[in-house]
């Protein structure tokens, strides 16, 4: 397997990367993106490069057969199949044939924004390692695609409510799936050492997260905080968290820090000092150079264009 394989950060990237017709790809570049994929491979068998995607996607497959590899493992889609990833993981496929399938992808700066802010404690399978695809009979899967169409249908909408409705038809999505497979589900079974490193890690960021918002906290958790929760040298963990998700964990606690102060800006009426006080800054400055480094606007930009 190619050892530095490209980050994408959406579907746009993604496939115009392997020199799709990205143009027939509904795709709104606020990390919301969504695609009947019958409308970009138009030859097959194809086989794409070996890719790390930096969000979330789910996968419907009414009809079509393909192989689909997460890390090492290969699941086979067939007619029925859903499927759900999370950034990070190596990934590749192949198409075989298809006449329907449809793939919707998201950030979670866009789950953030436009769902809730607890989303993860509500779905938990989001910071899942690896979720097995299911395969359903035709009647359950018409379920599903009555929501993906509606999420079509939206998306095609000139609403001024536009991206809040995407939002709430996809938190239907989400709760479909969460209802129909992962009702039982719990994290602490899943996966090898590895894994379930990388699942602590991830639980530990959300988790320290919500204390800062919530006040319980105002101290900034470094590497080495994160790897004392798990009785790890900080250089193992960056370096299991790297191999497994493509990012150390200072990128990971940069861009937790700038969808949640892109949150704040968007959803409350905190001034910059005081947010800059909540996400454990010492000086508004500071959160305002950070800010500013990471999205190319200041604050108060962010919250005037995008408000």
């Amino acid at each position: 397997m190619k050892e530095n394989p490209a980050i994408f950060k959406d579907l746009t990237e993604t496939f115009a990367a392997m020199n799709l017709p990205v143009s027939h790809m509904l795709h709104d570049g606020d990390g919301f993106s969504l695609s009947n994929l019958k409308d970009l491979f138009k030859v097959l068998p194809f086989k794409s490069i070996v890719f790390r995607p930096n969000y979330f996607t789910m996968l419907f497959v009414k009809d079509a057969h393909a192989d689909y590899t997460t890390d090492n493992i290969t699941f086979a889609m067939e007619p029925g199949t859903i499927f759900f990833t999370n950034p990070g993981h190596y990934r590749s496929f192949e198409w075989f044939d298809m006449n329907d399938v449809y793939l919707v992808a998201f950030t979670e700066a866009f789950l953030k924004k436009n769902i809730h802010g607890d989303v993860f404690q509500e779905f938990p399978f989001l910071v899942s390692e690896t979720v097995n695809p299911r395969t359903l009979a035709p009647d359950e899967f018409a379920h599903f695609e009555d929501s993906c169409l509606q999420l079509f249908k939206a998306f095609e909408s000139n609403s001024i409510y536009k991206q809040k409705i995407i939002g709430n038809y996809l938190m239907i999505l989400l709760f479909k799936i969460k209802e129909a497979f992962w009702k039982d589900y719990n994290p602490i079974y899943e996966g090898n050492k590895s894994s379930q490193i990388v699942k602590n890690f991830k639980a530990s960021l959300e988790n320290h997260f919500r204390d800062l918002v919530e006040g319980k906290t105002e101290i900034q958790f470094r590497v080495t905080d994160y790897a004392e929760i798990q009785s790890l040298h900080e250089n193992y963990l960056n370096t299991v968290i790297k191999t497994k998700t493509g990012k150390s964990v200072r990128v990971w606690i940069s861009e937790k820090m700038i969808t949640e102060a892109q949150s704040l800006l968007l959803h409350t009426s905190l001034s910059n000092k005081e947010i800059s006080i909540k996400l454990g800054f010492i000086e508004s400055a500071h959160f305002g150079n950070y800010f500013k480094k990471h999205t190319g606007l200041t604050p108060l930009a962010y919250r005037q264009a995008y408000s």
